[in-house]
This record gives structure tokens, sequence and C-alpha cells, in this order.
């Protein structure tokens, strides 16, 4: 019978991250996340999300085998900008056993319920502006950059304790040569009317990166306001978000809409680093996970379009086109094989038509799901 460990110093912080690894030994479309990376963002102190969140990492043991984890997270700001008592739950991972999955459940829900809150809501590692959603079609190959993964049957253990659907995220791919690319051959037309209006459309400048993330937070922050569970970063988090990224950003992929200095659209596409992490045992960057990843940075031939956002008062002026339309014509000329979209509210037409007027095929679905405590 298993027990449920409460995560209480580093040696257990330390099995709770390696878990996945040991559970997805076998499975060729795993990719393991950075055990630095993973440790600090769990670490109280280390990430700014702790600053106005209360967290309770899970442990399920078995004899002297760790069999599932799951954390319970209370994110403050999201509470009190929505004004309920939402609880979340996060890294999820649980061998094929509903007795397990339902003592794992049972601590992080317990736990938010003896704190206040009302429901439970998930997978969310964090919120919305991290790694969420539970994969529910397209188990056929690995997961893009900062996407989740996970076995089918996790939905099955879900719904089994009671969860039910609260949304579907999609996820569009695009092949080489398989899409429409008109948009590029509309760029410089539409380029044209919008330096009418002193509207023009450039690259982000790595050397002034501090000036531009601090603008582009605020376009973040209006940009994706209405989306579901969206809340306003902070200034901490969207600076250790940013600084994250700017490690495997490419200025080929990231543009910025301007009117005499004022950013009001950027559009980001990362590459898919994750065709490193796939080749980086138990995500140890030593002694040659380092190597593998500045030697394959440059063999990297997918991207993930995780951002694009345009202000109110700017929308349906063809700044959304333009900006799609440099991320392509930047595809093109490096020859890279393929590009996700990802993610988009299931309902969202106003983004997923265009996405599949290009050519986009929806391919993947991930699901966040709810239930009363």
């Amino acid at each position: 019978m298993a027990q449920i460990v409460a995560v209480s110093d580093k040696k257990l912080l330390a099995e709770f991250v390696d878990f996945p690894h040991e559970l997805y030994k076998n499975d060729p479309y795993y990719v393991p996340e950075l055990h630095i990376a993973q440790r600090d963002m769990l670490t109280p102190g280390k990430h700014p999300f702790h600053d106005h969140a209360k967290m309770q990492l899970f442990l399920a043991v078995e004899g002297e085998k760790i069999v599932g984890r799951v954390a319970a997270i209370i994110n403050g700001n999201h509470n009190a900008t929505k004004g309920v008592t939402e609880g979340f739950f996060g890294f999820f991972d649980t061998v094929n056993d509903k007795t397990v999955s339902s003592l794992l459940l049972n601590a992080a829900q317990n736990w938010l319920k003896e704190n206040g809150q009302t429901s439970i809501m998930g997978p969310v590692n964090f919120s919305t502006n991290d790694i969420c959603g539970l994969l529910i079609k397209g188990f056929d190959g690995p997961p893009v950059a900062m996407m989740p993964y996970n076995a089918p049957y996790y939905l099955d253990l879900l719904e089994d304790f009671d969860f039910t659907k609260k949304v579907d995220l999609r996820a569009y791919r695009y092949t080489a040569g398989n899409y429409d690319d008109r948009s590029v051959g509309l760029i410089d037309g539409l380029e044209n009317r919008l330096k009418r209006s002193n509207i023009i459309i450039r690259k982000i400048n790595l050397k002034k990166f501090k000036e531009e993330a601090a603008a582009l937070k605020e376009v973040y922050n209006k940009a994706w306001d209405k989306n579901l569970g969206f809340v306003p970063m902070t200034d901490k988090e969207f600076n250790y978000t940013a600084n994250d990224l700017k490690l495997v950003l490419d200025t080929d992929f990231c543009y910025i809409a301007e009117q005499e200095g004022k950013i009001v659209a950027f559009a980001l596409a990362i590459p898919d680093i994750n065709q490193i992490l796939i080749k980086i045992k138990r995500g140890r960057l030593f002694p040659t996970g380092l190597i593998k990843l500045l030697l394959g940075k440059k063999k990297i031939n997918g991207i993930r379009i995780m951002l694009l956002g345009v202000i109110d008062g700017y929308r349906k002026m063809g700044i959304e086109a333009c900006l799609y339309g440099r991320i392509i014509k930047a595809f093109k000329a490096r020859n890279f094989q393929y590009a996700e979209a990802s993610w988009t509210l299931e309902d969202n037409d106003m983004v997923n038509r265009p996405i599949e007027n290009i050519g986009g095929k929806l391919y993947r679905e991930y699901r966040i799901l709810e239930k009363k405590i």
C-alpha cells in the first residue's frame, strides 16, 4: 500500500523532480526537464511565484519506491484578481494505479481545503503563464518546447476522481512546404500601410533586452487579460521568464510592432529546444548535457510559435498578419521543417481560424480539469 509523504527537505525535493525520469524511462517521446531549472522553480526564494503563492509537494511511496507525485498550489494573485478561492494541482505524475492517484489527489485536495480553497483545477504547473494542461490527443511524438507530456491513462485516473472538463487547449502543426505562405507576399503592402499610422515591424533588440522586456510585459499583460485563468505577471515573474527565454531566443523569430516608440504588439516563436533536451539523460547538464546543449542548438529545425499578442485598439489592422508573415519568412529562409502554434483556447475562433487558414493542422489537444472540494 502506498503512503503519502509531504516533501520537506532537499533530498525529497530531488526525488520529486527526478520521479518522471524513472516513470518514463522506456518512453521514447519523454523529454526530461532540466533538473536545475525544476529544482529552482519549486524552491521558495528561488522563483518569484512563491512571493504571492503557497505550495505543498507530495510523493506517493510504496516500500522504498516512489510511485507518484503532485503539487498543491494556491496562486494568491489568481484568487485576488478573479475574486475566487480556486486551488490548483500540478506536477502530477503517477503509475497507472487508481489507488495511488487517488491518494495523491486526496492529499492535494485536502491541503487546499484546509487552506481555504473551494475548488481544485489543473494540471497547471504554477499558472497558465507556465506549462499547463493534460495531453489527451496526439501521443505520437515528443512534446515541443515548454509544452506538457503525459501517458494516455492520466485522463482516466483524473475522471475516476470526479474531475470534469473545464476547457480544452489546442496545438496546431505546420510542416515545410505544407502551409499557405500568402501572408509573406502581403507583408510589404501591409507594412507600408501600417507605416502611414507610424507603426513599424522590427526584430527584438537584444542589446536593449532589459528595456524591451519591460515594454513587452505591458503588452503581454494587456493582450492576454481576457484569456482563461490569465493573471498578469509581476515584474519579477516576467523578468524571470524573460531571462529564461533569452537563453534560447532567436531574433529571427521574435518581432515587435511599434508606434512612435510604443510597443503595441509582438510575436514570439522559440527554437524547439526539446530536440536537444530529449537527449540529456535525467535533465543533468553535467558531465555531458551542457556539451549536447551547446552543440545541438545550431541543428534545431523546428519552432514553437508560442505568443502573438496585440493590445486593444490595434487589432484587425493587419499587424497580426505581418508578425506571422515575418516568422514564416524566417522559417522558410532557415529551411526549418516544422512549426507548432500552441496553445490556443478551443473556442477562440479569432485566433484559431487564421491559423487554420494558413494551413495549420490541429494535431494535439490538452485539457484543464476542475472539481469542487
